[in-house]
């Protein structure tokens, strides 16, 4: 059916007229709220509150979410949210990675915030069409849409019976409905989910840009924690959005120069360094396969292990000669010279509905290879490749698919599953064949695939209670905390990676601080406390990035020259790109901003965040907690495939001669160690951050740090 027949069927629920207004120091002073139960549609002021203690991105959607839900509000309630925030400075593009927006919700894996950072057109075309933030709310009867159209100043709430579900479909149809011609689709953007959100509680959701190059509508993802599962379960088959003039001064900034002073010196670097750096241009974040490989970082077999002999055949320039394409643009929005957002053209799937079809598959990005390759034990380029495409169109969050089904595939091999279990399929280590029927599954919520896609969480209890499986053991291997799966590092030799990941407010995300190098590498934090600096400066640095609508990429995937003469604990922080974002701001907005204000504004939006997490039941000491395989071994062959590191260590840091104890008896020494180290490491946290030890931030922290909301102390009062 072509798309004027697909139009016609829809049937218009609402249309909204707005005056176009203008942004002025890259705020529009207001927000988009659209309820799909009622088909409100309005705008709220944004007060200078909010833009004081929240910035924007990522601080707007916590807001907006705290004042729509209650403690007892769960995340298919008509009254969660899902916020997408832009901040001041998303849209410019004088600097690299400046296209990126927020966004927010109550995850159905973890119950609590997820907040997912995504590029795409979506962001800035909002930020250019009038609001700094979209928030959507209710539940619609049936599939809608939501259009926004940016230069004529109407939302619309349609809706759309016949269009596809699957994102690679959806965003073609909608792009060609709402473009003039093949120019125009450049200026149409979209959102949605896929099949596979409808029956999971992993869906993610994808945003549209659309290549003229390639002649086709691209995709990067909010991935994690279940949001498409919501922006479904709200039954939003689609956001659509239209906006054409797209200029380097539409955030009307206060100091331009100061754009294109920060702009063109990281410009300047990523052109003479990106080569022999991080090749970034070449093969995207999936340059450091093998380097995660060479320093035992590579999560293989579910986190079992660090390297394996066959991560060669997925190595970098496997997917630069075989598939990725070379000499087109990559970037995922303009001014955008680091270029990551690698694609393959011409694909062939063979399998799944698509079978025979020839599609551009976006990636791989570094966690799509590392989880579907190597923690799977799937060596295959074109399966990684293959699941790349169907998780992205069924709307599956990668890094959730690949950890939990590792987990699974070790649940089989350990005995607890079996092919009656499973309805046939032989999930062992390595049958890219069975975990693609698995996915395949999953779109459909049919057999086996409708209960792996609970997530590892949910597992655990289902295959201990069902199955008879040992929850003890499930507990230690399933690479979740706080409900949301792991993402693709080990972190087993790194303490400080440990607390990255487990002392975070959304689960295990390497987005907050990555911190293997410093510490395990580099032995630049060596004390307790110099790992609590690091788990509090970089978690707040890195939050920035989301309260402005910056990538975080360009930080510190390029460093500059001057990075030589700085000590390795502050030349970590890359000072001069600090510089620029600190440039970046003032232009913006026209403040400047010390290093410390730039830290002290992600630390107000950091706290509330916690304290969001205690209000919904969560957000304490005990949810902080980590399966012992990321801290390490499990096993007796975990062990001994690397038993000459871990006896070396009873030997100097614990004092036992190894040659007197069984396997088991070592297993059980360290796994002691290894856990009050992690205790003593959250003690010295939570003492940086100003939290008490059950992980609370203080009365006193929140003052110092103008954050004392009298909603904040009344949720935090009874735990001080």
């Amino acid at each position: 059916m072509d798309v004027q027949k697909l139009k016609e069927n829809h049937k218009l629920l609402n249309k909204w007229n707005y005056d176009l207004g203008s942004i002025e120091k890259g705020y529009n002073n207001r927000t988009l709220y659209v309820n799909v139960s009622d088909n409100t549609i309005k705008s709220k002021p944004i007060t200078q509150e909010m833009k004081d203690k929240f910035i924007g991105g990522k601080g707007f959607g916590l807001r907006y979410l705290w004042d729509a839900v209650s403690p007892n509000t769960k995340w298919n309630d008509p009254e969660n949210e899902i916020i997408i925030g832009t901040g001041p400075v998303c849209g410019i593009t004088q600097y690299p990675g400046s296209g990126k927006s927020l966004i927010v919700s109550i995850s159905p894996l973890t119950d609590i915030v997820i907040d997912s950072n995504v590029g795409g057109y979506f962001g800035p075309y909002l930020k250019f069409s009038g609001f700094d933030a979209l928030e959507l709310q209710g539940k619609a009867e049936k599939d809608v849409i939501i259009v926004l159209d940016g230069n004529n100043g109407t939302v619309q709430i349609e809706e759309a019976p016949l269009e596809s579900h699957d994102a690679h479909i959806l965003c073609e149809q909608l792009t060609e409905m709402y473009a003039e011609d093949e120019k125009d689709k450049r200026n149409v953007a979209v959102v949605c989910a896929g099949s596979a959100a409808e029956h999971t509680l992993i869906g993610m959701l994808n945003f549209s840009f659309y290549d003229l190059r390639r002649k086709v509508p691209r995709i990067k993802q909010a991935g994690r924690g279940g949001i498409g599962t919501v922006f479904r379960d709200k039954h939003i088959k689609a956001l659509v959005i239209k906006f054409k003039g797209v200029k380097g001064n539409l955030n009307h900034p206060a100091k331009i120069e100061l754009l294109n002073k920060a702009g063109l010196r990281l410009h300047r670097e990523i052109e003479k360094f990106d080569n022999d750096q991080c090749r970034m241009r070449q093969v995207g974040t999936a340059n450091i396969i093998e380097v995660m490989d060479q320093y035992d970082l590579l999560p293989t077999h579910n986190f079992k292990y660090g390297a394996h002999k066959n991560t060669k055949n997925i190595e970098s320039n496997v997917f630069r000669d075989k598939f990725l394409s070379q000499n087109l643009p990559d970037g995922c929005w303009y001014g955008c010279s680091m270029s990551c957002a690698k694609a393959a053209d011409n694909f062939e799937l063979l399998s799944g509905p698509y079978k025979g079809h020839k599609v551009t598959v976006d990636g791989p990005e570094y966690e799509n290879a590392a989880g579907l390759g190597a923690n799977m034990g799937c060596f295959d380029p074109q399966f990684v490749m293959e699941a790349n495409f169907y998780c992205d169109t069924y709307g599956i969050d990668i890094i959730s698919f690949a950890t939990m089904t590792a987990f699974i595939m070790e649940c089989y091999e350990a005995g607890i599953l079996n092919k009656e279990i499973t309805g046939g399929l032989d999930l062992k280590f390595g049958n890219s064949q069975d975990a693609l029927k698995l996915l395949h599954q999953m779109s459909r919520g049919e057999g086996f695939g409708k209960i792996a896609g609970q997530g590892t969480h949910k597992m655990k209890q289902i295959f201990a209670k069902e199955y008879g499986g040992d929850l003890e053991f499930m507990e230690d291997i399933g690479m979740e905390q706080k409900g949301l799966e792991y993402s693709e590092y080990q972190s087993k030799e790194s303490l400080a990676q440990q607390g990255g990941y487990g002392l975070t407010n959304k689960g295990p995300q390497h987005d907050e601080a990555w911190l293997i190098f410093m510490d395990m590498v580099n032995n630049q934090i060596p004390s307790f406390e110099d790992k609590a600096e690091a788990l509090h400066y970089f978690p707040m640095f890195r939050t920035w990035f989301g309260l402005m609508g910056l990538c975080k990429l360009p930080w510190n995937d390029i460093t500059p020259a001057s990075n030589k003469n700085y000590e390795p604990q502050e030349a970590a922080k890359v000072p001069e790109h600090v510089e620029n974002y600190r440039w970046i701001f003032e232009g913006v907005t026209g403040k400047p901003l010390s290093r410390e204000e730039l830290i002290l504004q992600s630390e107000r939006v950091y706290n509330f965040q916690r304290i969001f997490n205690i209000r919904l039941g969560k957000g304490l000491r005990k949810n902080d907690a980590v399966p012992y395989r990321a801290a390490g071994p499990v096993t007796e062959e975990e062990y001994l495939s690397r038993q000459d590191r871990y006896d070396k260590q009873l030997q100097e840091l614990m004092n036992v001669d190894p040659a007197k104890k069984t396997t088991a008896e070592k297993i059980a020494i360290v796994r002691k160690y290894r856990l009050e180290q992690y205790e003593k490491l959250t003690d010295a946290v939570y003492k940086r951050r100003g939290w008490n030890s059950n992980g609370v931030p203080t009365i006193e922290h929140l003052k110092k740090i103008g954050m004392d909301l009298p909603e904040l102390i009344e949720v935090i009062l009874p735990l001080q």
